[in-house]
């Protein structure tokens, strides 16, 4: 089994599908901070909501407390959430 430095390596080799939350967010965010890594970041998006659906409930405010969320990322998150929206949205009038 291989041992991958970032989710995105994972993603590439095996597919999305393998992925669970934690590494898509993870991808989503892209980068930490110094002391914290994006994976440690959605790890705790996940602790505190409890699920992705947990998290597309939440406002972006709510997301903004986490820190390591700036602006460019919590972007990212909410406009991957809102095209699941519209996906869903989309397949529930076919």
């Amino acid at each position: 089994m291989n041992a991958w430095k970032h989710p995105g390596e994972k993603l590439i080799e095996l597919g999305p599908a393998t992925l669970n939350d934690e590494e898509l967010l993870t991808i989503l965010i892209g980068s930490g901070y110094r002391g914290k890594s994006a994976q440690n970041i959605a790890k705790e998006l996940l602790n505190n909501y409890y699920s992705i659906a947990g998290l597309m409930g939440k406002r972006l405010t709510d997301l903004a407390k986490i820190k390591g969320l700036k602006d460019v990322k919590i972007v990212r998150i909410a406009a991957a959430f809102e095209i699941a929206r519209r996906v869903v949205k989309a397949l529930e009038k076919e």
